[in-house]
């Protein structure tokens, strides 16, 4: 049981008078007074129309709910066994062209250290926005200029936001932002002077340098009929173009352009391997979903057996955190924890020892040092 107006387990009460304004000590205290028996006290009736409120005793927070990794890790980690590790050796040389498939089936498997391996991943999915000037050819449609309205502010513009984690950047006008000028090309002519003839029509005729006469064999020039020039080709021989920027309208209008960039920031982190594989393999490698986590905000991991992951995910959010709170907004966030298995495999061979890995859930095999392969420019993955 407990009181209904302070939240204090009965019959302990505590007497207030609401007369003169005073400090109350937090309610953690207070409950911690009635339990050590220090008040023993009772409410008088409030007056009407007032209620005694009492302040929270800690911030609200994303309740966290502990998992129990060990449970989680032991019942995942998987075990590779003689008769896979052959099996994936040998749908490894059967992929190469060069790699002969005896020496898979004949060399003795020795021994099997296994390791298992972890990759933390963050992914940061943000909005960013700018503004820059641009124009279009003025085409007599309406201006949606000052005249209208003040311009809003970048944030303050609705745009439609697209999948969580697909990049995209789209283009859209700022509102009551337009205004109407001449083409700086053509200076309002719509047309300007062709570059190729500067405004003449005709150039020098290719065929006989405008000598209207072909030297061999003497004769007129059938390129140009004699007359030594040539229709210029980039004009048609109108002396002027349309205006490449105005397309001939004469005006643009210029209205400022707001570009919203939406990109997905990736913090990758794989746990340090004792078996010498190459960790460039491991970061791309195919691993089983441990952990996801996923929400407008996400908080660093805690507790996760292997430290390193912990503090990967402490740095991560914090790396995305500063470098996106000075140029956009963060809107979702997503980390995942893979288990990332790991196979030294320990072999024999025509009097010769040797290894190789399978790394990922797939069972991808890395074989430097395969003894039954020929040099034709095949590269080893």
């Amino acid at each position: 049981m407990s009181c209904r107006r302070c939240l204090l387990p009965s019959p302990h009460t505590l007497l207030l008078t609401c007369r003169q304004p005073f400090l109350l000590p937090s309610h953690k205290h207070l409950l911690l007074w009635v339990a050590a028996g220090l008040l023993t006290c009772s409410f008088p009736p409030h007056p009407p129309g007032q209620q005694m409120l009492f302040p929270p005793s800690e911030a609200p927070g994303r309740p966290w709910e502990p998992l129990s990794w060990s449970s989680v890790l032991d019942c995942r980690v998987p075990v590779v066994t003689e008769e896979l590790a052959r099996e994936a050796l040998l749908s490894f040389v059967n992929s190469k062209c060069c790699y002969g498939s005896a020496a898979a089936g004949a060399l003795v498997i020795q021994e099997l250290r296994q390791q298992t391996l972890f990759r933390y991943r963050l992914e940061t999915f943000s909005e960013s926005r700018l503004s820059e000037w641009t124009f279009q050819p003025f085409t007599n449609h309406l201006v949606d200029g000052p005249h209208r309205g003040t311009s809003p502010k970048l944030w303050d513009i609705k745009v439609q936001v697209p999948a969580m984690f697909q990049e995209d950047t789209r283009k859209s006008q700022v509102p009551h932002s337009s205004l109407v000028k001449d083409c700086h090309k053509c200076c309002g002519h719509g047309r300007y002077k062709c570059s190729g003839c500067h405004g003449a029509g005709t150039v020098r005729c290719p065929a006989c340098s405008g000598a209207k006469r072909k030297a061999r064999p003497p004769r007129r020039c059938p390129r140009c009929s004699g007359s030594g020039r040539c229709r210029c080709s980039m004009c048609s021989g109108r002396g002027s173009k349309t205006c490449s920027t105005c397309k001939g309208e004469r005006k643009l209008v210029h209205f400022v352009q707001l570009v919203t960039m939406w990109r997905n920031s990736l913090f990758e982190f794989v746990s340090e391997p004792h078996l010498d594989c190459p960790r460039e393999l491991l970061a791309k490698a195919k691993g089983e979903n441990l952990f996801r986590d996923e929400n407008s905000v996400v908080y660093p991991i805690v507790d996760f057996p292997l430290r390193d992951i912990s503090l990967a995910s402490r740095r991560g959010i914090s790396q995305h955190s500063a470098a996106l709170a000075s140029r956009g907004r963060i809107l979702q966030q997503r980390q995942t924890i893979e288990l990332v298995p790991l196979t030294e495999v320990h072999y024999w061979y025509q009097g010769k020892t040797s290894v190789y890995y399978i790394y990922g859930t797939d069972h991808q095999v890395y074989a430097a040092a395969y003894p039954a392969r020929c040099c034709c420019g095949c590269t080893i993955v």
